[in-house]
């Protein structure tokens, strides 16, 4: 099932996490990923683009767990990669930074783009062009410090920080207003780890993220 864009915002807001698999790995290690997410619970999770096989990845992820996860692109940067991301079966794109035209693209397809930005000019410009959701990149540069300073103004915009983050630092995010948060290698760190460190990893991030949630 595909949603909406503004149903899938939410849907990726409810769970507050994005897992996010970038790197070379064999297909049925990337569905034991999915497995051990949903497990944890994880309920949402990217396939960067230059991950090797990552469309066919996608579509294996959609069909084996269809209703259980929501499937997206990640390093969606052009607006090829988006109708190629599209066709594969991802619910949701992400991109590194903001490109004006895949953002006028998703929404001609009525499909949720999360564009990367950094600053208040972008993120604005980002906002204004209807992205619902947006991609704080690199986050680790300016820290929760950075995006408390950067929602003072700009309340009404949800940022999914991304790049840095961990189980030591998800609450402070989740205190500085996030929206969700993106989590790469500190959660999925490569084809050796095991489940039982996936599933692990991924509840102290989610118990620290709900901790600052309710903070």
């Amino acid at each position: 099932m595909n949603f909406g864009p503004e149903e899938m915002a939410r849907r990726v807001q409810d769970d507050g996490i994005v897992a996010i698999v970038r790197g070379d790995f064999p297909a049925q290690k990337v569905l034991e990923i999915g497995d051990a997410l949903l497990a944890a619970p994880v309920h949402v999770m990217e396939v960067t683009l230059n991950t090797p096989g990552a469309l066919e990845l996608i579509q294996m992820l959609r069909a084996r767990f269809g209703h259980n996860m929501c499937i997206g692109a990640g390093t969606v940067r052009t607006e090829d990669q988006f109708d190629a991301a599209l066709s594969a079966g991802a619910q949701f794109t992400v991109a590194p930074g903001f490109n004006p035209a895949v953002v006028e693209q998703a929404r001609k397809a009525g499909a949720l783009h999360i564009p990367g930005i950094y600053t208040a000019t972008e993120a604005e410009t980002a906002h204004a062009a209807g992205s619902l959701l947006l991609k704080l990149f690199p986050a680790n540069l300016g820290g929760p410090a950075y995006l408390k300073a950067l929602r003072a103004p700009l309340d009404d915009i949800r940022f999914v920080p991304t790049g840095g983050i961990g189980p030591e630092n998800a609450a402070a995010w989740a205190a500085a207003g996030a929206a969700a948060l993106g989590v790469g290698s500190s959660l999925v760190s490569g084809p050796d780890q095991t489940m039982a460190d996936l599933i692990k990893q991924a509840r102290a991030i989610r118990q620290a993220w709900e901790s600052g949630c309710s903070s």
